[in-house]
């Protein structure tokens, strides 16, 4: 059952028509005009096929994308996507699809099917059988972490599953608790640079839980973890006005955390808990959480609604952000070769995205945002977006300064009223000039 959300108006659609296939913008200005104090527009080169969520789309549904960049060519380098239920989907920088990897069943029949939530990379991670590249997911149906081992050239497509068989749940205790779905959910993996130890700090679903896990060689080429510590953030908040809050949300249920990223150069993990805002904490989950911005729901009293399966808000008090729109989603980092950069958030409640900046004596200060529009009828723009990845690296003639790559949770037009959701290309250029303008 989908997370309880607060009321909102509807979104309109922006576009009228779609290519079969994935379509590229043509060569043009990439950041559009905007009116002061409005946010800049940006429009997207490239998007993938849609997904879609039903039995003959094979329960696909987009959500968390990451970038390998291809040293020896990087203008062949690779988006490594998930749809939930429907895998694992790899494109090249054109965004067609050139691999699909389906999720696995569950068990036994009956049992939680695999459900892919979000993925991540390890660059150089030591296997038994030698260093390589790995993409990591979290299979939210299963409660375990994925991995799949990246050769851009193997016969068959580049990615090849080198789980261990014998990972264990991150989470839950037994299938029946695995069933219930209080599972693996967001991710961020990082390497700790004094020790060369890899890392997955991984959260779970409708609880406030991060776990540490430590990705270790198998057998034959396989990577197992295990946990080393967990972390609980807040799930109720002191307000100013003397008052305790807790984000509504169905009965049971907590403020979960989904989107998050690791700066690799100081161990600095950056987590989006979904209705409360954006915490800095260490990415070995020890020392003191800090929250660098809150949601502007943040302290609004709701009710939950059994009938509409929604939240009703009731009277702001004025607590919350200004910047961030409930959910918190796609996090990721925009790293610039002189030690600057920004951390980048989705805001999904009003489909617009925020830069912090990076370096944390600043203490991650609003640097700007911007939007993702419609290009064209046939390549439009980004809604509720839920992941987003920000490659800062030369990746050939059609990205020469980086990629941003950003989920549409509502792609347009829908077929036959099926509802859709694929991924969207940007020049990382278009986002920076977008931020510094």
């Amino acid at each position: 059952m989908p997370k309880a959300r607060i009321r909102r108006p509807s979104i309109l659609a922006v576009a009228t028509a779609l290519a079969a296939l994935a379509a590229v913008a043509p060569a043009q200005a990439h950041v559009q005009a905007h009116a002061p104090g409005a946010l800049p527009a940006l429009t997207p080169r490239a998007e993938t096929a849609p997904l879609y969520d039903d039995e003959a789309g094979g329960n696909s549904d987009a959500d968390d994308p990451a970038i390998w960049r291809n040293t020896a060519d990087p203008g062949r380098s690779l988006v490594v996507a998930t749809a939930k239920e429907g895998g694992l989907r790899v494109y090249d920088l054109d965004a067609r699809q050139v691999q699909h990897l389906p999720a696995p069943a569950g068990p036994a029949p009956g049992d939680a099917p695999g459900r892919f939530n979000n993925v991540d990379l390890v660059h150089g991670l030591k296997l038994s059988t030698g260093r390589a590249d790995v993409a990591v997911t979290t299979d939210r149906g299963n409660d375990r972490l994925r991995f799949y081992r990246i050769d851009r050239d193997r016969p068959g497509g580049p990615l090849t599953d080198v789980t261990d068989p014998a990972a264990a749940p991150v989470f839950s205790a037994g299938q029946g608790e695995i069933n219930e779905q209080r599972t693996a959910y967001g991710l961020a993996t990082w390497t700790d640079r004094a020790t060369g130890r890899s890392y997955a700090v991984v959260s779970r679903r409708e609880r406030t839980r991060v776990a540490l896990l430590e990705l270790l060689p198998g057998r034959s080429g396989t990577v197992g973890y295990r946990t080393i510590r967990t972390l609980d953030l807040p799930s109720a908040f002191r307000l100013p006005n003397g008052t305790s809050w807790t984000p509504c949300g169905e009965p049971g249920q907590l403020p979960q955390v989904e989107g998050m990223v690791v700066d690799p150069a100081d161990g600095t993990l950056y987590a989006g808990q979904e209705d409360v805002g954006v915490w800095r904490l260490r990415a070995d989950l020890t020392g003191t959480p800090t929250l660098v911005d809150k949601v502007r729901e943040y302290g609004v009293p709701g009710t939950y609604d059994e009938d509409t399966d929604e939240c009703v808000p009731g009277a702001d008090p004025g607590y919350g952000g200004k910047r961030l729109a409930a959910d918190v989603e796609g996090l990721t980092l925009l790293t610039e070769r002189d030690g600057d950069g920004y951390v980048l958030a989705s805001s999904q409640g009003d489909n617009t995205f925020a830069a912090y900046d990076r370096e944390r004596g600043e203490d991650n200060e609003y640097e700007g945002g911007f939007r993702v529009t419609a290009a064209s009828t046939a390549l439009d723009g980004s809604e509720e977006c839920d992941g987003a990845a920000a490659l800062n690296a030369p990746l050939g003639a059609k990205y020469p300064h980086g990629l941003l790559v950003v989920q549409d949770g509502d792609e347009t037009p829908q077929a036959s009223g099926r509802e859709a959701t694929g991924f969207k290309f940007v020049r990382l250029d278009d986002v920076v000039d977008a931020l510094e303008d």
